[in-house]
């Protein structure tokens, strides 16, 4: 074996060992879920492959959350019942963990992650600044929560990873994630693309954008990774998901850069893609 063959192997494994970090509390044990073939999805799902490239779903997860804050009862219950001045690093890893035990887990640990979920969910509720009320658990609430999650999920995969995805296995995506989100309470859920576009239309009335909304975004968009080699690829995947927000949200947000800028963060998100696939022997 060549010296430089063990080099790169050394490389690999190093990058890797970093970016397991940003997804798993390494000081509290937590190692990346194991796959099971049966669980909810399985090996030949679209959810496994769209969910499996570490890139796209970080950056996904990203726009992902600048779309749901938009909503003034999801921005409220993040502002009245969690910790994310201190702790937003620790709620992107709950989320992401979320996903990947019920994406790859068996069915045993996907259906207890749910129902600790739900648990959570029903003890959240309060007044928004006008004066109304919500609940975590309000079925379009969680619709909502839901379709921007995958709907960004899907976006950053087709743009950093397959953009020639044929639109049957869009739509496959959306029918297979639409059981989870039923198990938590969503309604409506939508099952192939041109509904969730729909739904995300027909919510775009009820969106709003305050002081609070840019102070969490603010919040999201600055925080720093817990190791310092790390901190680029976090970077890196945190510009291009503001990045892949639609236009009339990153308008709400107040984004603004230049088509210089955009393909610059483009690219850079490109090459942390194919980085993280070498590194990853994907």
């Amino acid at each position: 074996m060549s010296v430089l063959h063990v080099a790169s192997k050394s490389v690999r494994r190093a990058i890797a060992r970093e970016v397991v970090a940003i997804f798993n509390d390494v000081e509290r044990g937590e190692k990346p879920v194991a796959r099971r073939s049966d669980g909810l999805f399985g090996p030949d799902s679209v959810a496994w492959r769209v969910h499996g490239d570490v890139t796209t779903m970080m950056i996904g997860g990203v726009a992902g959350l600048l779309l749901q804050m938009l909503h003034p009862a999801v921005l409220a219950g993040v502002w009245d019942h969690s910790n994310f001045r201190g702790d937003m690093q620790g709620r992107l890893r709950r989320t992401a963990r979320f996903i990947a035990v019920t994406t790859y887990g068996g069915r045993d640990e996907a259906e207890a992650a749910v129902a600790r979920v739900k648990a959570v969910h029903a003890k959240i509720g309060g007044q928004l600044p006008d004066g109304s009320s919500y609940r975590a658990d309000d079925p379009a609430l969680l619709a909502w929560v839901h379709v921007t999650e995958v709907i960004s999920f899907l976006s950053a995969w087709i743009r950093y990873a397959d953009p020639l995805m044929p639109r049957a296995r869009q739509d496959r995506y959306f029918a297979e994630v639409a059981g989870i989100a039923q198990s938590l309470g969503a309604d409506p859920v939508p099952r192939d693309r041109n509904a969730a576009e729909r739904l995300i239309w027909e919510m775009r009335h009820e969106l709003r954008a305050d002081a609070r909304t840019r102070e969490v975004a603010g919040l999201l968009l600055t925080q720093h990774a817990d190791r310092l080699v790390a901190e680029p690829l976090l970077a890196i995947a945190l510009r291009a998901g503001a990045d892949l927000l639609p236009e009339w949200a990153g308008r709400m947000h107040g984004f603004q850069s230049s088509v210089v800028a955009r393909h610059a963060v483009r690219a850079g998100a490109l090459g942390l893609a194919q980085t993280l696939r070498w590194a990853f022997g994907r």
